[in-house]
């Protein structure tokens, strides 16, 4: 949400919206969102969100109001969030409240995406992961190949974002090799050969932080079977994902299968984050690769 955030205060400071960004500068003990956290609030829109509750009620009224007396300055307000905001959280923030001006578009940085996937099928199911993508700050390249089946909105009818770009290749196999390292690979074609084919091209590249299969039990065993032909080892087959999805949640409808699948992949880069050496500059994706030539 944070770089569509981002992205809409652009488009307000661009069409001269008077709005207010809100921002979490300080947090100590239990809060329910860190410092960098931002919010805009216009006189009849908020967007984004510090944390719900009354203290997002307090902050939206102090915003309006700094509108109302046409403040141009930043200001800075601590909150105890305790008894006296009818919260029991327990921690303390400070917010600071600036006009959305360039000079509040300059303090906000570009974010880092969750995670770089490349979703590999466009059917109910590949559409359905994709809507329930089109929310989250990750960066999505969705191949298939047949264009048709790229919907011209959401499943949910919303138009698609940026960070998802549909990419209609012959030999999409061979897409495989411009992911970056550390990338999270889906694959749910409509055809099992085309599935073993893109399997095979992920194992062999072997640097991919996520690699799941759609596909029960039974398709585990005989990709396990066919690869193990093709050379590929066993520890890189064990790597495989198959059937993919978060256990215990029961339903094959194509939503209910999105969801569990959604809620691997931000376990999956949970566990990533949890590996990595940690420091303020540390992410577990690389940024944005280069647009590929020739797609839409």
């Amino acid at each position: 949400m944070s770089g569509a955030l981002r992205t809409l205060a652009r488009t307000w400071a661009a069409e001269q919206t008077a709005a207010v960004v809100v921002e979490v500068v300080e947090a100590h003990g239990s809060v329910p969102r860190g410092p960098g956290t931002r919010m805009l609030v216009s006189a009849s829109e908020c967007a984004g969100t510090i944390g719900g509750g009354h203290l997002e009620l307090k902050a939206i009224t102090a915003a309006r109001a700094r509108l109302e007396r046409g403040e141009t300055s930043r200001h800075e307000q601590h909150f105890a969030l305790g008894p006296s905001l009818g919260q029991c959280c327990g921690g303390a923030v400070t917010l600071s409240f600036a006009p959305l001006d360039a000079a509040a578009l300059q303090r906000w940085p570009a974010s880092q995406p969750l995670f770089h996937l490349q979703l590999h099928g466009a059917g109910h199911v590949g559409r359905a992961i994709a809507t329930a993508l089109a929310a989250l700050d990750c960066d999505v390249d969705w191949f298939d190949q047949r264009d048709e089946e790229f919907p011209a909105a959401t499943n949910l009818g919303s138009p698609w974002p940026v960070h998802i770009r549909c990419n209609s290749v012959d030999t999409v196999e061979a897409e495989v090799q411009g992911a970056p390292p550390g990338a999270f690979f889906l694959v749910l074609t409509h055809e099992h050969a085309l599935d073993l084919r893109i399997a095979e091209a992920i194992l062999r590249r072997g640097d991919f932080a996520f690699f799941g299969l759609i596909g029960s039990k039974t398709k585990r065993a005989k990709f396990t079977h066919r690869l193990e032909e093709r050379g590929i080892g066993a520890a890189a087959i064990a790597r495989m994902t198959c059937p993919i999805g978060l256990p215990g949640i029961e339903g094959k409808e194509p939503e209910v299968i999105a969801a569990g699948v959604v809620a691997q992949l931000l376990q999956e880069r949970s566990r990533v984050l949890r590996t990595m050496p940690h420091d303020d500059e540390t992410t577990p994706v690389p940024r944005r690769p280069a647009p590929l030539p020739g797609r839409r």
